[in-house]
């Protein structure tokens, strides 16, 4: 069955992920707990935590079935209960705040009625903004999309800023990404080329982020970084618990707490009206924080 060689995939992308990291942060392993799902299949929750980069990390596997909630139903607008979803969920907060958080996810949905449909994205939060370090993500996700579809950088790009957007602060999460959801089949694209872009996005992760973490992990910063890395998590938090639908989609069908909540740092704060100071490097990154930017030729 399709399905069952995506869940496989799933599976061999986390173990190699994990892997990857672990090697990259040098400090610790990830710690697994293998749950199970009220109406059939799981997941395995792999933390990292207090590493000599990753303060706190995460990589989520789950392929899980049921019946979805009729208030679910309502909103992604299907007439059948049925469904059954695979992915990989990734959320890393470093300590220091010179190495960016990041978040990337790949999933696959099948409803009881044949609808069949893939997800995903990846987006880059830095604390202090290094443009050089933008211009080249985006251009590797570039690279990856062109590969698959002419079209699918900049509908994505898009949707990413629209998607990853704190509209009660007028403010994206970071530098954006790529985001796409509900890619099915059509005439002109079968689900297996959806799949094959799926897992290219899921793999052009790994060099990237570990490369990212290679040129700031000794980078200095004292307690006035650290203070403004508190500000931007909480920012963070924000969105993940306000805006972001695999938060809502796992809380809705009851999923392991634990695992929905993986994407919060340990440790984020709030302070009252906290305006940076003018010509700051934390002025200069909040200013970045806009849709549209042309991230491939900023400057």
């Amino acid at each position: 069955m399709f399905r069952e060689k995506v869940e496989a995939f799933m599976r061999q992308f986390q173990a190699d992920l994990c892997q990857a990291l672990e090697q990259c942060d040098g400090g610790a392993t990830f710690q697994s707990d293998v749950w199970e799902h009220e109406g059939g299949g799981g997941g395995d929750s792999r933390v990292i935590q207090n590493g000599d980069v990753l303060e706190k990390g995460g990589v989520n596997f789950s392929a899980v079935e049921g019946e979805l909630s009729p208030a679910f139903l309502q909103m992604l607008q299907m007439p059948d209960p049925a469904y059954f979803a695979t992915g990989v969920s990734v959320v890393m907060h470093p300590h220091s705040p010179r190495v960016p958080i990041t978040h990337m996810n790949v999933r696959y949905f099948e409803a009881g009625n044949g609808q069949a449909w893939f997800g995903g994205g990846i987006d880059l939060t830095p604390i202090y903004l290094d443009m050089e370090q933008a211009r080249a993500f985006h251009a590797q996700l570039k690279e990856v999309c062109d590969k698959h579809h002419p079209t699918y950088y900049a509908e994505f790009k898009k949707w990413a800023d629209d998607y990853f957007y704190n509209a009660h602060r007028d403010e994206t999460r970071g530098v954006g990404g790529i985001f796409f959801d509900r890619l099915s089949e059509t005439h002109e694209i079968s689900l297996e080329e959806r799949f094959a872009f799926v897992q290219d996005v899921a793999y052009a992760f790994i060099p990237f982020y570990t490369s990212v973490i290679n040129q700031n992990r000794d980078l200095p910063y004292g307690e006035r970084e650290k203070q403004w890395q508190l500000l931007r998590r909480g920012r963070y938090v924000e969105f993940n618990l306000v805006y972001d639908r695999g938060t809502k989609f796992g809380l809705l069908t009851k999923g392991r707490i634990e695992s929905i909540l993986m994407s919060l740092p340990t440790n984020a704060s709030w302070l009252y009206n906290f305006t940076p100071e003018p010509d700051s490097p934390e002025e200069r990154t909040q200013a970045a924080l806009k849709k549209d930017i042309d991230w491939l030729n900023a400057q």
